[in-house]
């Protein structure tokens, strides 16, 4: 499986093309329509994967599923936060009021999306449909975890109580590579030590 990472359009967030047997799969929204065609080449879109409903990580979701004919997969408490504005912190108005592409997950659970198969974990703490997605030994993690930190938890819908139980959730996930929504990748020994330190940081 070939991982190709882009930089959005906004607030540096990363989207992730994941390629295998002339099939892609698509995490993440925030880069630009053309540098994603450029990035899957002539491979079929099966899905696009969101992490959460931040505008930097979905705005250009309805985009993506009218290219290429895919459905989108969201948790469901992110319908609430992309049809706001003022809670997906977009500064021209951007929300998302066609949710027909879209299919809402809840909890934790698998999807065959073949070739590819993903497990994925309702990770709340950061927003309330933070989500990471397991693809083989990769782990797609949005804003719960970065390489050298975890999300913000004084957002709107953000709750540390929330992100605790997530970074406990975790620790018990075991990955090769922590693929974050900004910045750089890391492995899994570097994130058992964040989120150990952060849940210490978090419950004084």
């Amino acid at each position: 499986m070939e991982i190709k990472r882009l930089k959005a359009e906004f607030m540096d967030a990363n989207v992730f093309v994941l390629v295998q047997g002339g099939h892609a799969l698509v995490i993440d929204s925030g880069a630009k329509l053309e540098e994603v065609k450029k990035a899957i080449g002539s491979a079929k879109v099966v899905a696009l994967l969101l992490t959460h409903a931040h505008f930097d990580h979905c705005y250009y979701a309805l985009d993506y599923a009218k290219e290429f004919n895919c459905k989108v997969y969201m948790n469901e408490n992110g319908k609430k936060i992309a049809s706001s504005a003022e809670s997906n912190y977009s500064e021209d108005g951007f929300a998302i009021t066609d949710y027909s592409a879209f299919r809402f997950l809840s909890g934790d659970g698998q999807l065959d999306l073949s070739p590819f198969r993903v497990e994925y974990f309702s990770t709340a703490g950061h927003s309330p449909c933070s989500t990471c997605y397991k693809v083989g030994e990769e782990l797609f993690a949005g804003d719960t975890l970065f390489s050298n930190g975890i999300g913000r938890t004084d957002l709107i819908g953000s709750s540390k109580e929330d992100m605790i139980k997530s970074l406990d959730k975790l620790s018990r996930v075991s990955f090769a590579t922590a693929h974050s929504g900004h910045g750089e990748d890391s492995d899994f020994s570097r994130q058992k030590r964040n989120i150990t330190l952060f849940k210490r940081f978090l419950t004084r």
